[in-house]
């Protein structure tokens, strides 16, 4: 992921859901990224990704405040898929869920 290493110092979150590898996608942001993948995972969160089975959390990025997270949500839905699929793959090309080592990659 880039900007890992500021990750833990960023209180909000932009990330990417996926159904599997090329599978269905699903942007989103919070300010509590493990709570917010653990509800999408457990279908607590009603709508596309609860029907669609889209939990796996394959790209994630810190900001300083919530509306640049909010500013690269709704960029990053404006996108062609293949520009988000290009974004995923540069810093995950294997497609891993995240979502198990989240609680490293936020300890930096």
């Amino acid at each position: 992921m880039r900007r890992l290493s500021t990750l833990g110092e960023k209180r909000f979150y932009t990330y990417m859901l996926a159904s599997g590898p090329n599978g269905t996608l699903y942007t989103g942001h919070t300010d509590d990224l493990a709570h917010r993948i653990r509800a999408h995972r457990e279908k607590r969160i009603p709508g596309f990704t609860a029907t669609y089975d889209v939990t796996k959390l394959v790209w994630f990025e810190g900001h300083e405040d919530r509306s640049n997270a909010f500013r690269r949500e709704r960029q990053i839905k404006e996108w062609r898929r293949a520009w988000k699929i290009r974004l995923i793959q540069e810093e995950n090309p294997q497609w891993r869920d995240l979502y198990e080592e989240l609680n490293d990659l936020l300890s930096f």
